[in-house]
């Protein structure tokens, strides 16, 4: 089989052209494939196949009277559709908006209103349900295209129509036949998308991404990772996510490798099995999760499986370390390849038993997270960077990878600490600005071009990154002591018994953390002390109160002395997206979470 050529972005010129230079290239290699529930096996489509269908999805937007320039939306899970629908939309020279399924409908209804959106995409019928009522200005939305019909030829779809004479299912909308592929001479620096950062605090802001800007990141990604022959991602982090729209679409793309698409997260562990991907695109909580499950297991087993797992971690561990040039050759290493095939294998396995590269991006990774999954011969990449960035500013290449760092700047990227040790960019990736946002757009990026990123970070002697704290999340105590929360709370969030935590004080004389707990392991220790799991004031027993402020001191041991909690406010009520306390890629919304436990937090002070 012949190797594909990347294809630079130079040459693509457009992320549409990107699209056409890969089907000139490898019409019949293998594109993507997606599980057909019909027929219960994956299925596999070619870029010939790929381009056909898009071409039909060109002629029924083109049909619609849509105008360059217009902007159309999409809410669809990770699917070949998603796909078919962008790269029609792009060849006609439309701007695509990404929206998150799982967003709450007053955040949906607020883009759409704001991007002055055309037409939408939607999943399914349930899904447009629940977004129709919270749009209050919807001049600008003439039309609703419901992907999936479910209710098939029982009658309700022509009610429903009839009665909003927008919508029209897919399976109505799409010309039979042949249709030619479509495609624009576009300036590579026009407006391609608009990408809607989920906004911790107040609306999100419109990110507008070129062309070119996508592009020059995917293409200088690929100078850093190496996918070899055959290589094929496993898309299950959401496609409205900039990370795996540029790293785990477009890139792909470039490089001529081939993309599954995962069922849901549900199924994750399975399609993992199935597909046995080369490549895995993730945010950490992820890893923080089949973690947490790896621990669980541990803790039910027997002293002596803990015992290898532990070793099997440190041993390689000081592999990896060698392999990377950074430890010499010890005794230990003779047990490596026993403990390897006793132990690291079996969680390879987990993940597909073929992962070339797997990167965690969108937050930060515990860096105790990370030593464990390459102890275990998990390749384990951690990179950063903003949706303003398309997104990715850096990584740890393989070669030179050191977990606690967000790794070396990508190619034709440059970085520098400015003030208050904030790291600054300037990137071929620096978003165009705000859409409708000017004020917004000049407070990010300065007259310079550099982008303030708002993280505090340092770089050492080689390049590397560490980001060190969030500026705006510093909290000062009322001694004036300044404390950066986030590595206390992923230290704590390592204790399985805590699934989320944030640490307050701002203005305080101590520190103090909201934690919610998990459910399973809260049963487990309200037993322990003969306390009804199910009455809200066990989580106040004063037993369980020092326990957990015991088990808080165990994760700080290593912190210094300003990293200490004195008081605590336990809940088995998590932070959600529906609950408007998580933003749609699981960041906490700190305001919302310190005005939902206002009265919680005065008690504790």
């Amino acid at each position: 089989m012949d190797i594909p050529t990347a294809i630079p972005a130079e040459t693509a010129k457009t992320l549409d052209g990107l699209f056409r230079q890969r089907l000139a290239q490898s019409p019949e290699a293998i594109a993507y494939r997606q599980y057909d529930t019909a027929s219960q096996q994956w299925l596999s489509y070619s870029w010939q196949e790929t381009a056909a269908e898009v071409a039909r999805w060109q002629a029924a937007l083109a049909a619609s009277g849509l105008q360059q320039g217009d902007r159309v939306a999409l809410s669809l899970r990770n699917c070949r559709e998603w796909v078919l629908f962008e790269q029609a939309a792009l060849g006609l020279g439309l701007v695509v908006i990404p929206l998150y399924t799982d967003d709450r409908p007053d955040n949906v209804a607020f883009i759409l209103a704001d991007a002055g959106v055309k037409l939408l995409l939607c999943q399914d019928l349930p899904r447009w349900q629940r977004i129709a009522p919270a749009l209050h200005d919807s001049a600008k939305l003439a039309s609703v295209i419901i992907l999936q019909d479910d209710n098939g030829d029982n009658g309700d779809n022509g009610a429903i129509q009839r009665e909003d004479e927008r919508l029209i299912f897919v399976s109505q909308l799409l010309p039979e036949g042949k249709h030619p592929l479509q495609g624009l001479a576009q300036d590579p620096h026009a407006l391609a998308t608009i990408v809607y950062t989920s906004g911790t605090t107040g609306r999100p802001k419109g990110v507008m991404l070129s062309h070119y800007n996508i592009l020059s990141i995917a293409w200088n990604g690929l100078q850093l990772v190496d996918l070899g022959e055959g290589c094929e991602f496993l898309s299950f982090l959401p496609l409205s996510h900039t990370l795996e729209r540029t790293a785990g679409y477009y890139l792909p793309m470039m490089a001529g490798a081939s993309v599954a698409f995962a069922r849901s997260i549900n199924h994750l562990a399975e399609d993992l099995q199935q597909i046995r991907p080369s490549a895995l695109i993730s945010v950490p909580r992820v890893y923080e999760r089949v973690y947490s499950r790896i621990h669980k297991q541990l803790e039910q087993g027997p002293a002596l499986k803990r015992w290898l797992f532990a070793a099997a971690v440190h041993v390689g561990w000081r592999h990896f370390e060698r392999q990377q040039g950074r430890a010499a050759w010890h005794p230990m290493l003779l047990l490596q390849p026993l403990l390897a095939r006793l132990v690291a294998r079996t969680i390879q396995a987990r993940l597909g038993g073929r992962l070339r590269f797997a990167v965690s991006g969108g937050a930060a990774l515990p860096s105790e997270i990370a030593r464990v999954f390459l102890g275990l011969g998990v390749p384990l990449l951690q990179g950063y960077g903003l949706t303003e960035t398309s997104p990715v500013i850096s990584v740890n290449p393989p070669w030179d990878n050191i977990p606690s760092s967000v790794g070396i700047c990508l190619p034709g990227v440059q970085v520098r600490i400015g003030h208050d040790h904030e790291l600054q960019v300037k990137s071929p990736g620096i978003m165009l600005g705000y859409w409708n946002n000017h004020q917004a757009s000049s407070e990010m990026i300065g007259p310079d071009g550099w982008l303030y990123t708002g993280d505090q970070a340092r770089i050492d002697d080689k390049g590397h990154i560490y980001i060190t704290g969030r500026i705006k999340d510093i909290l000062v105590l009322s001694n004036g002591e300044k404390v950066p929360p986030g590595d206390m709370e992923m230290a704590i969030a390592l204790d399985p018994l805590f699934e989320q935590v944030m640490v307050i004080g701002e203005g305080r004389a101590y520190l103090s953390a909201l934690l919610v707990l998990d459910a399973e392991r809260w049963q487990a220790l309200a037993q322990e002390y003969g306390l009804d799991p199910e009455n809200p004031a066990s989580l106040s027993d004063r037993q369980v109160l020092q326990q957990v402020l015991q088990r808080i001191r165990q994760q700080l041991r290593h912190f210094p002395a300003y990293a200490k909690i004195r008081r605590v406010h336990l809940s088995l009520e998590p932070w959600s997206i529906e609950n408007g306390l998580m933003t749609p890629t699981m960041k906490i919304k700190r305001p919302q979470v310190l005005a939902h436990l206002a009265d919680a937090i005065k008690e504790m002070y």
